[in-house]
């Protein structure tokens, strides 16, 4: 064997130096245990230098989709991700995961059991077979915690579809119809008065904002609502939910305890102070007990300090 010049052994006593002063030097990124993220995870990363990221992906292949009656590769769209990068001794984690609508909720209770936020949930597509969603996460903390949570995230999506591979199309339980709602428990259980009709029954709490310097309000549409149909042995509520930033997460989990099914998670406005996000959810069963789950949720929501 050739012995090696002195150049070459002065570049490699120097480079065994730098991996023992920083181990994720040879990773790409300083600060950050890619291999970990790796192993936690069971993904292969991806170095993005340019702007110190590492990101792993999982493509949507296990399900056809149709968008607009093409099929739809996961090239174009359907590959979920996470994105790591360091932050104050240990990373910020953003992601993004393809859902269809069984998958959702179960999903993102394992987000939460897993210490992951959960920031947007929204569609990408019109006329998409099976309906597709996209559910935004993101923690931060120490990486390979954080990757193992993207690991259980993606290994629930797993879980649903081997025990049925196709997404079903409905919730379990049913709704009666006519409606026939009694009002009277349920704004006893809310706290709040409400509007009947047609057997429906409704209410609206209203919060209040300014945009452009004028005050906006309820009727402007900075509320939260509930309104239940169907009879009160078998009924569903729908409505929307407005949170402050940093109710955004207590509300979410206060609603997935409760089982209350979260269908999307935006903002209504541009400009407004403070900023709102608004949250839509669907809930099945009986009547007096929906109600008694929403008003834990509103609980948890008062509880949190603006």
């Amino acid at each position: 064997m050739q012995p090696k010049s002195s150049l070459t052994l002065a570049i490699s006593i120097f480079g065994a130096a730098m991996l023992v002063a920083h181990p994720s030097f040879a990773q790409g990124i300083a600060g950050l245990d890619t291999t970990a993220i790796e192993q936690a995870s069971g993904l292969k990363g991806q170095v993005i230098a340019e702007e110190n990221v590492f990101k792993i992906g999982k493509p949507r292949t296990d399900v056809k989709i149709q968008v607009d009656q093409w099929a739809m590769p996961p090239f174009m769209g359907l590959g979920s991700w996470a994105a790591f990068t360091p932050a104050h001794g240990g990373a910020i984690m953003m992601g993004d995961t393809v859902l269809f609508e069984d998958e959702v909720n179960p999903v993102m209770s394992a987000a939460f059991e897993a210490g992951l936020e959960v920031t947007a949930l929204h569609n990408h597509f019109f006329f998409d077979e099976p309906k597709v969603y996209f559910m935004h996460i993101g923690g931060m903390g120490d990486a390979k915690t954080l990757a193992a949570g993207v690991k259980s995230v993606y290994d629930k999506i797993a879980e649903i579809r081997t025990a049925n591979p196709s997404p079903v199309t409905s919730f379990p339980g049913k709704i009666d119809s006519p409606s026939t709602i009694t009002a009277a428990p349920l704004e006893g259980a809310l706290g709040v008065k409400g509007q009947s009709n047609q057997g429906m029954f409704k209410i609206v709490i209203g919060r209040s904002a300014s945009m452009h310097g004028i005050p906006v309000g309820k009727e402007m549409g900075i509320n939260t609502w509930a309104a239940f149909a169907g009879s009160d042995n078998a009924a569903f509520v729908d409505g929307d939910f407005a949170m402050l930033e940093n109710e955004l997460q207590p509300v979410l989990r206060a609603m997935r305890k409760e089982g209350i099914s979260i269908v999307a998670i935006h903002q209504h406005m541009s400009h407004e102070s403070p900023r709102y996000f608004f949250l839509h959810y669907w809930g099945k069963g009986k009547a007096l007990d929906l109600a008694g789950s929403l008003k834990r949720v509103l609980d948890a929501q008062a509880a949190v300090k603006s």
